[in-house]
């Protein structure tokens, strides 16, 4: 009798578990009146579409069409439009020019200049391999200065909604030469950057006599040494996964440096709203990270931009940007023990009254489902739990 007890007690132990994690698969039918549930629980100023891209169909919509505040979810059209541009193995260049020679002796006459590629990842490490290169290449010595050269950019800093002004929600300081994201003792990132390339050529030995400060650098300058940003699909991950505000300004800008008319947010913008129109996705953006307010879309657009991207030969760099359920970035916490986690990728969105979800699920009958969830007017924990069981339904659907 007690061993029957225990077993009993064992299978109403793995049945509820097998219900909390939502294990059974689920028609079409009933992931609609789920999915229905759920939208009555979100805020009245809530949209919703869910597509099978297998099956072409729509699974679920609920005021699909109407624009709202997207906040980080807008990350997306900026990864996309970065990657279709730039393509998946580019890499952003920082380099170091010398204006004037090298005599017999290794004393470079002139001066050097880091010029700024708008790497936005650019570190101390790099700094030291270009150091290094100048070494190899037989300077012993500077009898100029090491200038820093962030022209590829503007000089505003910060985001759309401060002006351009420092906005501490940045994560950075923005600019074309920003090693460690632009935080600088003396407020002048491209300053302080050939501040600290100066100590490390010193640090190899090499002497430089003048003193650090930004320049422009001269036309006819000769390149002297190089170092590379991690490929554009492994920028695109850094800046999706955590969701990462100053990566994403910083694309935006480089966007506009590259395939623009300048260096700035309005450029970038403008080649991220061209390239999601070839799309079909027409979104109204004031800037790269969705920090603004004045940024809107439509559920609908973004699942037409998670579709484009999916039958893109750059769709494996593209999802891999995107944080998993239950494991990666801004999700590693939510879904943990459902069937979306390590099945569903996604990015989210957050601001004051504003929370985001869009994403890819590989469901249980093996389709691939896109979806997406803009509330604003919303309670961001409220809309975290909807979210979650809408995402954990769509793992379950069965393809029927």
């Amino acid at each position: 009798m007690r061993f029957r007890s225990i077993a009993a007690a064992v299978l109403v132990v793995a049945a509820l578990l097998g219900l909390a994690g939502g294990a059974q698969a689920i028609s079409a039918p009933t992931l609609q009146l789920k999915l229905a549930h759920e939208m009555r629980r979100a805020s009245a100023f809530s949209g919703v579409y869910v597509r099978d891209l297998d099956a072409d169909r729509t699974l679920f919509e609920s005021k699909a069409d109407v624009a709202r505040v997207p906040a980080s979810v807008e990350k997306l059209y900026t990864t996309s439009a970065a990657l279709l541009r730039y393509g998946a193995e580019a890499t952003l260049k920082t380099t170091v020019a010398g204006s004037g020679f090298m005599d017999p002796d290794g004393v470079w006459r002139g001066n050097l200049y880091l010029r700024g590629g708008g790497d936005p990842t650019l570190n101390r490490d790099d700094l030291g391999k270009l150091a290094a290169d100048l070494g190899a290449a037989g300077i012993v010595r500077v009898d100029g200065s090491v200038l820093g050269d962030e022209t590829r950019f503007d000089s505003l800093r910060g985001s759309y909604d401060s002006g351009g002004a420092y906005d501490s929600d940045m994560g950075g300081v923005l600019g074309a030469l920003t090693l460690n994201r632009g935080f600088a003792r003396n407020g002048k990132p491209a300053v302080y950057a050939a501040g600290q390339l100066a100590k490390l050529l010193r640090g190899e030995g090499i002497r430089v006599e003048g003193r650090s400060g930004a320049g422009t650098t001269p036309a006819d300058a000769t390149e002297l040494a190089t170092v590379e940003s991690p490929p554009m699909g492994e920028l695109a991950r850094l800046t999706n996964v955590p969701s990462d505000n100053f990566l994403a300004e910083t694309l935006v800008k480089d966007l506009g440096a590259s395939f623009g008319d300048a260096g700035t947010t309005a450029a970038g913008v403008a080649i991220v709203r061209q390239t999601v129109a070839r799309l079909g996705v027409q979104p109204q953006i004031v800037d790269g990270s969705g920090l603004s307010r004045a940024d809107r879309t439509t559920p609908r657009d973004v699942v037409r931009l998670l579709t484009a991207m999916h039958h893109d030969e750059l769709a494996g760099s593209f999802e891999a940007s995107l944080a998993v359920a239950g494991r990666t970035g801004t999700i590693r916490k939510r879904m943990r023990g459902t069937p979306a986690q390590d099945r569903c990728r996604a990015k989210t969105g957050t601001l004051i009254g504003v929370s985001s979800l869009a994403g890819l699920c590989t469901a249980a009958g093996g389709h691939t489902i896109a979806f997406a969830m803009l509330m604003n007017r919303a309670g961001v924990s409220r809309a975290h739990s909807v979210q979650d069981r809408i995402t954990s339904a769509i793992a379950r659907y069965d393809g029927q």
